[in-house]
């Protein structure tokens, strides 16, 4: 990775983007790109989609979600406590003892989300962190404090957890899920904008995946691509507390994820898979069953059916402030990616029976 590529990716991580208002990710995202690319644009909720030779007849998307989870305030105290209701994914059991970022009218304010002593708690196991019992402290003595300072019922709260790295292997911080998908894709944009390719690319980046893919279903509308391929993030099922047998076995470093769903094409799904053979791409398999939870089902029921795959990294902690890709799985997806995409010729039909 080049200097620039790993100031990038710090940048567009620590951002942050939580889900309906990933603007300021966004425009660090586009700004990435605009040397490389030869069109742009945004939607009226916030996609932003870097198109490479936008006059070319048939249309391909490579797509991530930029959103992240976060929370709410929901109700103030006369004593200047505040409580959050979830935005997105978020989880009431880790919130205890966190750092935050309160964005408020006039600026982000530091706070913490408390948790009473074990000292005082008679019983070990209670209370246990829900939206009755997580608290948000900023250092505020009143009701009318908190609302001096700009915050009031519905401003928006994100955990304070910068990117860092952890036996030079592994990336660690918030909103891994998946802004290292919207990292990989502009990486891949980057590497093969030089390229004469002979259809338009369209290289998005969605919001508000993680309230029911919703940014995926627009900006679908909006492009109807030919073909859509899509990347998120999946879970490590060899960390601990984790059930093979239901999840999958998926492991960090041992490449990409190649998903089998209804939502995924097969046709697609397969030259995805002869590709990563042909360049000795490693990657793992896994079964969706139903769906797979991604903006992968977006696109592939939109308007009449855009033929869709998904490629995913693998992910430990998910939905945590620890979230921890594999630096090599990251890699993988971005050769896999750019290769796919230069041996791609225009007006492939996917479709299973033909005339």
């Amino acid at each position: 990775m080049d200097t620039k590529s790993k100031q990038f990716l710090y940048q567009y991580i620590n951002n942050n983007s939580p889900v309906g208002y990933e603007t300021d990710g966004q425009k660090i995202w586009l700004d990435y790109l605009k040397p490389h690319i030869d069109d742009w644009f945004t939607d009226t909720y916030g996609t932003a989609v870097a198109v490479i030779n936008p006059k070319a007849p048939y249309k391909v998307v490579i797509e991530a979600h930029a959103d992240e989870i976060a929370w709410y305030i929901n109700y103030i105290t006369k004593e200047g406590y505040m409580y959050v209701v979830r935005n997105g994914g978020s989880d009431y059991q880790i919130a205890p003892s966190m750092r935050a970022k309160i964005h408020a009218d006039q600026g982000v304010l530091p706070g913490v989300f408390g948790w009473p002593a074990i000292h005082v708690r008679k019983d070990k196991e209670k209370p246990k962190p829900d939206i009755d019992t997580v608290i948000l402290d900023g250092g505020f003595s009143s009701e009318k404090e908190v609302k001096e300072a700009g915050i009031h019922v519905g401003t928006i709260v994100t955990f304070d957890q910068d990117l860092t790295e952890i036996n030079n292997k592994f990336w660690v911080g918030r909103a891994l899920d998946n802004r290292m998908g919207g990292f990989t894709i502009a990486e891949v944009a980057r590497r093969i904008a030089k390229k004469k390719l002979p259809f338009a690319l369209y290289v998005v980046n969605a919001v508000q995946e993680e309230v029911g893919l919703k940014g995926a279903k627009m900006i679908a509308e909006t492009i109807k691509p030919d073909l859509a391929i899509i990347t998120d993030v999946t879970h490590d099922t060899n960390s601990p507390l984790y059930n093979k047998i239901h999840h999958g076995d998926i492991a960090c470093g041992k490449g990409p994820v190649l998903s089998f769903a209804p939502a995924v094409q097969n046709n697609v799904r397969e030259m995805l898979a002869k590709v990563a053979k042909k360049h000795k791409i490693p990657y793992q398999r896994i079964a969706a069953s139903i769906s797979t939870g991604t903006d992968t089902d977006a696109f592939a029921y939109a308007g009449a059916g855009i033929p869709s795959a998904l490629i995913s990294t693998p992910l430990k902690y998910m939905h945590t402030t620890v979230e921890m890709v594999h630096q090599k799985d990251v890699a993988h997806l971005i050769d896999w990616f750019s290769h796919f995409l230069l041996q791609l010729k225009p007006g492939h039909d996917f479709r299973y029976i033909k005339k």
